[in-house]
């Protein structure tokens, strides 16, 4: 059975950094394209940042370089620092395995249950 767990959401203030971490069991994580997306309330679900398992990073408009995805193989761990965060990065994010990176997240097989940031001004 596959799980993608997120942790590390929480309040934090504009300006301030924040880590997620994502621990992913059940699968072969080597195998796996890993994503991050995030959904506001009210809103669609939007990516942020995608690590193919061969290295090549695609992030999207969401984070405009202010967020670094990366992933620890050899722990089945996938990352995502956010720096100079700001309020309207407030949204439930969450990670999500596929066979390729897309902005899709229909395209992901598989994805985790979320873990909430909020941003205060």
């Amino acid at each position: 059975q596959v799980q993608l767990v997120e942790s590390g959401g929480g309040l934090v203030q504009a300006g301030e950094s924040l880590k997620l971490s994502c621990k992913a069991s059940g699968l072969t994580f080597d195998d796996y394209a890993m994503g991050w997306f995030r959904q506001a309330p009210g809103k669609e679900p939007e990516g942020v940042s995608c690590r193919q398992d061969n290295g090549i990073i695609t992030s999207y408009n969401t984070q405009k370089g202010r967020f670094t995805i990366s992933r620890d193989n050899a722990k089945n761990l996938l990352y995502l620092q956010l720096n100079n965060v700001k309020p309207e990065d407030t949204a439930v994010y969450y990670c999500a395995a596929a066979r390729y990176c897309s902005e899709l997240p229909a395209e992901f097989r598989y994805r985790g249950p979320g873990t909430q940031v909020t941003v205060s001004s």
